[in-house]
C-alpha cells in the first residue's frame, strides 16, 4: 500500500547541457552521496532537491489515505474488510462514536492523550478501540484483534445521529421482540419493562432495548454467564443522572440519561462486565 515519493524524483532527468539543468537524477545523487560523507552529502541534497522535493514532501503520505492530518470529522474506513463509522464531530472533542455496519450498537469512545501525539478512544469500561496518531493514523482495535489492526480511509459519511423521536409502539414492540429473544437464549421467562419513557425519549430507550438483548444473547454463548442467565428474570429501564447498569436478585436495571444522545446509556460491554460479576 505505500508509495515512494521518490519515485518521482528525477522524472525529468534527461538533459542536454548540465550546467543549465535544474533537476539531477537519483543515480548523480547516489554518486555524490557515496562520495561525499555525513553533512556535505547533506548539504548537497539540500541544494539539489530544494525545487523539486520540497513540493513533493509536502504532498508525501508515508502510509496511504487513512494516515493523512486531513481525515474527515465523519469518515467511514475498512479494516480487514469490515467497515465501519468513526465520527469525532462533536463541537467539544469529548466523545467520538463508532459504528460497525453489521452491529446495531454505536460506541461512545472517550479520548485521552498518548505519548508522541497519538490519541486512544476507549469505551465506556475502558478498552481501547481507535488509536490515532497525529498524522491521522487510525489503527483499530478488536476482540479478535486485541493488538490493532491498520485502517484505510473509504471517504466520508454522515454524522451517527439518534433519531429525534419514536411513537411509544415501537418501543413496545421492540421490548417484546426483546423479551421473547432473551426468554429464549435464558430458557426461561424474562421481560423487558421500560418505565418513564416518552416520545422525546424513546430513540434512546429502543436503542438502549436492543443492545441489552444483544449483549444477553453474546452472554448466553459464555458458560460463565450461566449462574446470571439462571437468575434474570426482568430487564427494567429508567431514567436517572447518568447512565448505569446493575444486577440484583433477578432484576438487570439498565438506567439512561435522556439528552446525552448515544452517551446516555452503557454500552452492551458494561452490561455483560455487570452480568459476570460475581
Amino acid at each position: 500500500m505505500e508509495e515512494s515519493a521518490w519515485a518521482d524524483v528525477g522524472r525529468h532527468s534527461h538533459v542536454q547541457k548540465a550546467p543549465q539543468s535544474r533537476s539531477i537524477t537519483l543515480g548523480m545523487l547516489r554518486g555524490i552521496l557515496a562520495s561525499l560523507g555525513g553533512l556535505a552529502a547533506a548539504a548537497v541534497l539540500g541544494a539539489s532537491l530544494s525545487a523539486h522535493a520540497e513540493p513533493l514532501l509536502r504532498n508525501f503520505t508515508p502510509f496511504g489515505d487513512s494516515r493523512t492530518a486531513s481525515n474527515p470529522a465523519v469518515g467511514r474506513y475498512m479494516a480487514e474488510g469490515q467497515s465501519f463509522i468513526f465520527d469525532r464531530s462533536a463541537s467539544d472533542n469529548s466523545e467520538a462514536l463508532l459504528k460497525f455496519d453489521d452491529s446495531p450498537e454505536v460506541w461512545v469512545l472517550q479520548p485521552s492523550p498518548a505519548p508522541g501525539g497519538v490519541t486512544i478512544y476507549r469505551n465506556d469500561v475502558g478498552q481501547p478501540m481507535v488509536r490515532v496518531t497525529k498524522l491521522g493514523g487510525v489503527t483499530l482495535f478488536t476482540r479478535r484483534e486485541p493488538e490493532g489492526v491498520p485502517v484505510s480511509l473509504q471517504g466520508d459519511a454522515e454524522d451517527i445521529l439518534l433519531p429525534p423521536f419514536l411513537a411509544g409502539g415501537v418501543l413496545l414492540q421492540r421490548a417484546a421482540q426483546a423479551s421473547d429473544r432473551t426468554s429464549r437464549v435464558a430458557t426461561h421467562a424474562v421481560t423487558f419493562e421500560a418505565l418513564n419513557f416518552s416520545p422525546a425519549t424513546s430513540p434512546l430507550f429502543v436503542d438502549a432495548i436492543t443492545i441489552t438483548s444483544d449483549a444477553i444473547a453474546r452472554l448466553s454463548r459464555r458458560k460463565d454467564a450461566k449462574p446470571f442467565l439462571a437468575k434474570l428474570g426482568k430487564v427494567e429501564f429508567v431514567v436517572g443522572g447518568k447512565p448505569d447498569v446493575g444486577f440484583s436478585g433477578s432484576v438487570l436495571t439498565i438506567t439512561l440519561t435522556p439528552g446525552k444522545g448515544y452517551a446516555g446509556r452503557p454500552s452492551s460491554d458494561r452490561i455483560a462486565k455487570v452480568a459476570l460479576r460475581r
